[in-house]
């Protein structure tokens, strides 16, 4: 009788740990969001529409509140690209933000230059973005991106 009772009280305890583990369900991680441009058009006054591709690469969503990015085309300011786009972006997942711009003139020029050479142009975003996740406590994360901008073929006036 004794062994039949241990059997029973072992074959409850694996099931009670059985379903402890269950409940603990998937794995929350916030990590550091990303942003680049996804495109830059030059407006016909002279300034900037920028769109601002962030992304998202917790497993959770995240609030993104505020963005402030300083823009450089090579080595020139180009402007500072400000948002609060009170965005949410699920996880895993990117959306993009529009920025309007006056750019600097060196940075004017340097467009103008590749739009009509057809050439690439290196650019930098260096800031911060708040975001807030999965109604958590806001945090600040800071962007250090370095990538090119390309003419877009048959698109006048717009890099990607």
């Amino acid at each position: 009788m004794k062994a039949a009772v241990w059997v029973r009280v072992f074959g409850l305890a694996l099931v009670f740990a059985l379903l402890a583990a269950c409940k603990s369900g998937p794995v929350r991680r916030v990590s550091e969001p990303a942003a680049r441009i996804q495109q830059l058009t030059v407006r016909a006054d002279g300034s900037w529409s920028v769109d601002v591709r962030i992304e998202n690469f917790s497993s959770i969503p995240m609030q993104f509140d505020r963005l402030d990015l300083q823009l450089k085309l090579g080595e020139d300011s180009a402007g500072q690209l400000q948002a609060q786009p009170a965005l949410s972006i699920g996880p895993e997942s990117a959306d993009v933000v529009t920025v309007a711009l006056k750019p600097s003139g060196n940075a004017r020029l340097a467009i103008a230059d590749a739009l009509a050479g057809g050439r690439s142009l290196n650019y930098s975003l260096k800031g911060d973005i708040l975001a807030t996740p999965d109604q958590n406590k806001q945090r600040t994360f800071t962007i250090d991106r370095s990538s090119a901008l390309s003419p877009a073929p048959g698109l006048p006036g717009v890099m990607r």
